[in-house]
């Protein structure tokens, strides 16, 4: 047995979401002691623990699940371990004692095997919004490379960056794409028209480099109730449906997708009193916290906030909606489902991730 799978009661969701994040099977089985099965937990009950405002040094005691699934050890029912696989989509299954204990774990491909092993991903629900996708920008911080070609069409591995997140929205059934260009617009027409696709494209190009926000004004008439809104340099493994679902239920003008990010300094960070006396030394500390990852839901009433002919970006949106009492949310993702390749060290991290 594998024991990474394994995590305690008492340990903090920020611990948690960085087993999750590493983890093969995207599950952790919360055990006591004698490694007693008490329950599992997913990056959804993280997710919904700090939605509901749980700090992430809480322990992980009120957010995981206490009815797992399991099997008895020795004489587990292999038709019901198959059921559950191949319909409910688990990972694992645990394999229990009399007494509670985890024995052995059967995971998805060991029991399948042949064509089923491999990496896997839960099926996801198909959506039915458009999406729009900000093509427009320089892409300064990809110099020498956008030079020479748009940020949208610098190449990773066999595809471009506009079809690699093209492609991910495909994955969820999207077949309508509206595309805002400024910077080398020509190119990334000519590029898109040339290729074969089984989806549409609307360009709408700005006269004006209007800000990460400013062009969707352009697109006022073209947009009605829901929609997405994606950089061109962001590469998210997110599930879209659960996203707009959260979106619906908090009548929102506006969701954020974020990402819990863990960054370790990596120096001693000084803490001190007034007058310069030192009072301690956190010697490499890690910090924790959502960021934007440039990824959005938006109601198209939010169109009408945007201010004409003027730079606009998206925190100029979300301040001016929350001055006019709109509902503002955000939908955290965990730490691997987001890539951005907007500068080198991400570029160059984002081709490791997907191994090129």
């Amino acid at each position: 047995m594998n024991p990474s799978i394994y995590i305690g009661p008492q340990a903090s969701l920020k611990d948690a979401l960085k087993r999750l994040d590493s983890s093969t099977y995207g599950v952790l089985l919360v055990v006591g002691p004698d490694e007693v099965l008490q329950g599992t937990l997913t990056d959804g009950d993280a997710r919904r623990a700090i939605l509901a405002g749980k700090s992430l040094d809480e322990p992980i005691g009120e957010a995981f699940n206490r009815s797992p699934h399991y099997l008895r050890f020795g004489t587990p029912d292999l038709e019901l371990a198959r059921k559950w696989f191949l319909e409910e989509h688990f990972h694992v299954i645990p394999l229990v004692d009399e007494s509670g204990r985890v024995q052995e774990i059967l995971t998805w491909d060991k029991f399948l095997g042949g064509e089923n092993a491999g990496p896997r991903k839960r099926p996801r629900m198909s959506i039915d919004v458009p999406v729009v996708i900000m093509a427009g920008g320089k892409g300064t911080r990809l110099e020498p490379f956008t030079n020479v070609l748009p940020k949208p069409l610098v190449p990773v591995a066999d595809r471009t960056i506009l079809e690699l997140i093209i492609d991910g929205f495909r994955q969820v059934g999207v077949k309508s794409f509206l595309l805002t260009l400024n910077y080398k617009a020509e190119m990334i027409k000519a590029y898109l028209d040339g290729i074969d696709k089984d989806y549409s494209v609307h360009y709408t190009q700005e006269k004006i480099f209007s800000g990460t926000a400013g062009s969707l004004r352009l697109l006022e008439e073209s947009l009605r109730g829901d929609f997405i809104v994606s950089n061109c340099d962001v590469i998210l493994d997110a599930d879209w449906a659960d996203i707009l679902d959260y979106h619906r239920l908090s009548a929102a003008a506006l969701t954020v997708v974020s990402s819990i990010q863990h960054y370790r300094i990596p120096y001693g960070v000084i803490e001190f009193l007034p007058g310069g006396r030192i009072s301690a030394i956190v010697e490499k500390p890690e910090y924790t916290f959502p960021i934007n990852t440039g990824a959005y839901v938006l109601n198209s009433r939010c169109t009408k906030f945007i201010r004409e002919n003027t730079v606009y970006h998206m925190t100029d949106l979300i301040a001016d909606l929350l001055a006019a009492n709109e509902v503002v949310v955000t939908y955290p993702v965990n730490e691997h489902q987001y890539m951005d390749v907007g500068q080198w060290d991400e570029y160059r991290a984002t081709l490791d991730k997907l191994k090129v």
